[in-house]
């Protein structure tokens, strides 16, 4: 495309702390019963869909010919190889709950290439950014004309810290994540659960995290995160360890280094109750 990618990446960083704001507002005065459920455990707002249509109608006069993925449907795909990926309020189930964090996450695609992602987190006011080789930054706040630029871990897999989510399709998901939690606990550095895909991406990113793995989610989750851990540094497959992961429903995200450690322990057979005595080799 011809226009310059970090120009167009900056002004979709603008339009995702717009929706932001939007959230932070609305949040104030949000109340449990403007909650729906679109089914078990997996819920939307009005806030979710009033960000969606702030944030596609931005993006339309900014690039016209692009279509669009989003979460709460409310705009078409369309002919063009340009796609927008968006997720108006990733972790709604923390924002309902007033529980840290959640965000806005945006991504430019061009075929099955991720040229731009960019995820606003929305109580820390941080924007995560990046664009097709043009590396992964982070600007702490709206005043800030600092843009640090960010670089994944070196962590090995006995003191990484990881993040292992928990999706809506419980039903699939529990006997993997009750091996990986099994396998993994007193194994590596500790595990958290942060109730966000785009914000756990930037988390390793940043190096806060130094891995993340999560099945059943859709490309509005992690479309933008991929891209800015892959700008810092890291690596980012699918469950079964291929590097096209964005058209499938799995990211395994690392600093590079645990990367083979995690598809192993996801891909092992082993049952449950044998976990304690897996050993976990160091791949780097």
């Amino acid at each position: 495309m011809e226009q310059n990618l970090e120009k167009l990446t900056l002004a979709v960083c603008e339009i995702a702390r717009q929706a932001g704001a939007y959230i932070r507002g609305e949040r104030e005065k949000f109340s449990l019963e403007s909650v729906e459920r679109k089914h078990a455990h997996d819920y939307v707002s009005y806030v979710d869909k009033g960000s969606e249509r702030l944030i596609v109608s931005a993006l339309r006069e900014l690039l016209p010919e692009a279509g669009f993925i989003t979460e709460e449907k409310t705009a078409q795909r369309g002919q063009s190889p340009l796609c927008w990926v968006v997720d108006p309020l990733d972790g709604t189930t923390n924002f309902i709950h007033q529980y840290e964090p959640y965000a806005v996450s945006i991504a430019l695609m061009e075929g099955k290439e991720v040229l731009i992602g960019v995820v606003y987190e929305v109580c820390a006011d941080e924007c995560f950014y990046a664009w097709k080789g043009g590396g992964a930054y982070l600007m702490h706040n709206a005043q800030c004309i600092m843009h640090n630029k960010l670089r994944v871990s070196s962590q090995k897999i006995q003191d990484a810290l990881l993040c292992l989510q928990l999706p809506y399709n419980s039903d699939a998901y529990k006997p993997t994540i009750k091996r990986l939690i099994d396998q993994l606990y007193g194994n590596v550095g500790s595990i958290r659960m942060c109730g966000s895909a785009a914000m756990a991406l930037c988390y390793v990113a940043a190096g806060r995290l130094d891995g993340y793995a999560e099945q059943y989610i859709g490309q509005w989750d992690y479309m933008a995160g991929s891209l800015i851990v892959m700008e810092a540094g890291g690596r980012v497959t699918d469950y079964a360890g291929s590097e096209d992961f964005t058209q499938g429903n799995s990211v395994v995200a690392t600093n590079g280094v645990i990367q083979g450690n995690l598809l192993d322990i996801i891909n092992s057979k082993e049952s449950g109750n044998q976990g304690n005595t897996i050993s976990i080799v160091d791949n780097s």
